[in-house]
């Protein structure tokens, strides 16, 4: 263990007691609580895996949540079956086909987008759920597959209590600024450029 002489503990224990006085003070000045719109995009990795650890601390909190895959949908995922042990507390719908150049057919990536987006609102509509996670809704929207401003209308008149995170690369301005909370992924290194294949437990 490290040697810590009693003026470098006293510093430090002066330091964090102002920290701690800061924190509290800054703590007890947020009184507002409401239901939140966050957007996981960027380029990095981690967007859907943020979005379902949200599920987690959701259900930890006795609370139900919606999921609806925009796009995804050619392969399975492991959050899928865990997130099943839960039962009815997790409403799990896959409504996507695949990317767009894997169906290479607009018509059918965007009826696919709207059947996605009807399910979502119906969702969003259930009070009995506390969070909807829209994954992938980012790249619907980037490619015009659903209206941007009813989408984000809908975002904002949704009932107030209600937490929604949609995820996907490229988020619309529109959206960012609808938002409360914006996190972008950004990409430093990935094995996928040194020839790595995606892997079960950690892409999928």
């Amino acid at each position: 263990m490290k040697t810590v002489d009693e003026t470098a503990e006293e510093r430090h224990r002066a330091k964090m007691a102002n920290r701690k006085a800061v924190q509290d003070a800054e703590v007890a000045e947020k009184t507002l609580e409401k239901g939140l719109l966050i957007v996981h995009t960027g380029p990095g990795k981690g967007k859907s895996t943020a979005a379902f650890g949200l599920a987690l601390r959701m259900l930890g909190n006795n609370r139900r949540v919606g999921i609806v895959q925009f796009i995804k949908g050619a392969w399975s995922t492991g959050e899928q079956p865990a997130l099943a042990v839960f039962g009815d507390r997790v409403v799990w719908h896959t409504m996507g086909e695949g990317f767009t150049w894997e169906t290479q057919d607009l018509k059918r990536d965007i009826a696919a987008a709207e059947k996605a987006w009807e399910k979502a609102l119906e969702l969003m509509a259930d009070e009995t759920i506390g969070l909807v996670i829209l994954d992938e809704l980012n790249i619907a929207l980037r490619y015009d597959y659903l209206d941007l401003e009813k989408v984000v209308a809908s975002f904002q008149s949704r009932r107030p209590d209600l937490h929604v995170v949609v995820t996907g690369r490229n988020a619309k301005p529109p959206l960012i600024e609808a938002a409360d909370l914006v996190t972008e992924m950004t990409l430093v290194k990935h094995h996928f450029k040194a020839g790595v294949k995606a892997q079960a437990g950690i892409e999928f």
